[in-house]
């Protein structure tokens, strides 16, 4: 066991990834340390981590929660430096003392602190699939270049990073994400029609933030962890199926070529995952519930219906187009979400959206983070109302 103190900065401290990540460096302070918080609007749970970890640095989304975390800690008789908005989450994601970034924000603008992390020669520890989704190529080429690691921190991705052990893909025949389905894996068309947005943010298993939880009820999330996992173990897209699983406890399968199918068990706790990364590699000694298969009873499986869930349909049109198509996907569906969940669209109309944006990309491959941005916004603002999508 090392006895090395790993500095971590941590972006979206206050989400879920970024709370229990929080939790692990507790349990381990012999291990783990925290030089960086960059969080959201939550400026509440941002000061009160600032309080339990006496971070360099910190981050917040605008002014005003600038402002009131300021306040915050000046009562409690701290003065730490605060930055705001993307030059924040930069400055946390480049902390010169940092050993590994956290990468939990949510959505497209985790790109460019994922980004300016691998640039400065920071290992990073993803669980913001946006950044692969838009840059995995040119990601990875950030990585190699600075000699760092990109570690995947889903559950999904650090399953087959598991069990695939550092086989090649020659010996790959498929990788198997698992889904659970969401709360709509049994609903009829017309009964999805109508759901409502707060049905939608009531997921059977997992604890996440709403727009990922909105992405797991229409499988937006699988489709855009497809493209995650080609990019993060160099696998062609034709080797990556979904398989439909609701306990959650198998959180992905890799079939070798052989025959033999290995898979990575455990409870729905992001814990796990998030200490596998913080750790490698070695294995934490965690006290958490564990996983008591003969309690569990029985583990079903269902093929991924792409009638019912478009999505997982969408991303082979959008592998297709190349970084476009994957970047228009990423941006329309945020898009989507918001008007889904303002009520300006229905469930189904998330994934129709999506698909009309899709129609209009012209293939294309970019070079540098700029033109992605540019495209990105270029997507995000043919959108801006409702009415130019065809809603």
């Amino acid at each position: 066991m090392t006895n090395k103190l790993k500095k971590i900065s941590l972006l979206g401290a206050t989400g879920s990834i970024g709370r229990s990540t929080l939790d692990i460096v507790e349990r381990f302070p012999e291990r783990y340390q925290i030089v960086a918080l960059g969080g959201g609007l939550n400026i509440s749970e941002l000061s009160a981590q600032a309080r339990r970890f006496r971070p360099q640095l910190l981050a917040v989304q605008n002014d005003a929660g600038a402002e009131e975390l300021e306040r915050a800690l000046k009562e409690n008789g701290l003065k730490i430096p605060i930055i705001v908005g993307r030059p924040g989450a930069v400055a946390v994601a480049t902390c010169p003392e940092a050993d590994l970034v956290v990468a939990a924000m949510v959505g497209a603008v985790g790109l460019e602190p994922a980004w300016a992390a691998l640039d400065a020669g920071k290992n990073v520890a993803l669980a913001n699939k946006e950044s692969m989704v838009m840059a995995g190529r040119l990601l990875n080429k950030v990585a190699a270049a600075n000699k760092v690691a990109i570690l995947p921190l889903d559950s999904e991705h650090s399953a087959l990073w598991q069990a695939l052990n550092g086989e090649s893909e020659a010996g790959v025949e498929k990788l198997i994400l698992t889904a659970s389905g969401g709360p709509f894996r049994e609903f009829s068309l017309t009964q999805m029609a109508a759901v409502t947005p707060a049905e939608a943010l009531r997921h059977p298993r997992w604890d996440m933030g709403p727009k990922i939880t909105i992405d797991s009820a229409t499988m937006m999330n699988k489709a855009l962890e497809i493209i995650e996992a080609r990019w993060l173990f160099d696998m062609v897209p034709e080797k990556i199926e979904v398989l439909v699983h609701p306990q959650s406890i198998v959180h992905s399968l890799v079939e070798y070529r052989d025959g033999s199918v290995l898979a990575q068990l455990g409870l729905p706790d992001m814990r796990l995952p998030i200490a596998y990364a913080l750790s490698y590699p070695e294995r934490l000694r965690l006290e958490l519930p564990k996983l008591n298969l003969a309690e569990a009873g029985r583990l079903d499986f269902f093929a991924a219906d792409e009638e019912r869930f478009p999505a997982l349909a969408l991303v082979r049109r959008a592998l297709a187009a190349g970084d476009s198509g994957a970047i228009a996907l990423n941006a329309a569906n945020e898009i989507a979400v918001d008007y889904f969940r303002a009520g300006k669209i229905g469930f189904l109309e998330i994934a129709a959206m999506v698909a009309e944006v899709l129609d209009k990309v012209e293939p294309r491959e970019f070079s540098t983070l700029g033109e992605i941005l540019n495209f990105d916004d270029e997507i995000r603002r043919s959108l801006s109302d409702p009415e130019n999508s065809g809603n």
